[in-house]
């Protein structure tokens, strides 16, 4: 199964992609972690997007066919982007689950952004703006999905994604 948690940057993707992954056995793939080694030599921001999405498709696939959840962190917030993770899933034949993370509370939101920590070398966190701009450009979805909102405690969202998980495994 090829999962994809997806949302606004600072919305609690990498906190909950990690939280399932103690729980299932996985490998998480983190576009930030990909683009912080590519930024770190020197690859262009403006061609480090794609590229890193590509990267993670390139990894998912081989580890999906040999039987591996693969939880995949990244914003995916344009079709062509949600494209490239039903492409992958199809690739490997394996069904595609998507989790979109929101922060239903702007102020909290905005809190997180500006407050978080880094912890990827090579990676430049988002600025609130910057944030604000992907938003902007953030796709509304109409796909089959679960929506979480970050702002609910994490055990309770964590359960609800394995939850939705286990029954789309059947």
């Amino acid at each position: 199964m090829l999962v994809q948690v997806c949302g606004l940057p600072g919305a609690g993707k990498s906190t909950l992609s990690a939280a399932i992954a103690e729980l299932m056995p996985s490998l998480t793939l983190r576009v930030d972690a990909i683009e912080g080694a590519m930024w770190k030599y020197q690859i262009p921001r403006e061609q480090s997007g794609i590229a890193a999405y590509s990267i993670m498709h390139a990894i998912a696939v081989p580890n999906l066919r040999r039987g591996q959840v693969v939880i995949a962190d990244a914003v995916s917030g344009v079709e062509p982007a949600r494209a490239g993770w039903v492409s992958t899933a199809d690739a490997a034949g394996v069904p595609l689950r998507v989790i979109e993370v929101v922060c239903a509370d702007v102020d909290e939101h905005r809190r997180r952004v500006e407050q978080r920590a880094n912890d990827l070398p090579g990676f430049t966190l988002p600025t609130w703006d910057e944030v604000q701009r992907t938003a902007d450009e953030y796709e509304p979805r109409t796909d089959d999905r679960l929506i979480t909102d970050s702002t609910r405690p994490l055990e309770e969202t964590v359960r609800q994604a394995l939850d939705y998980l286990e029954l789309h495994a059947r």
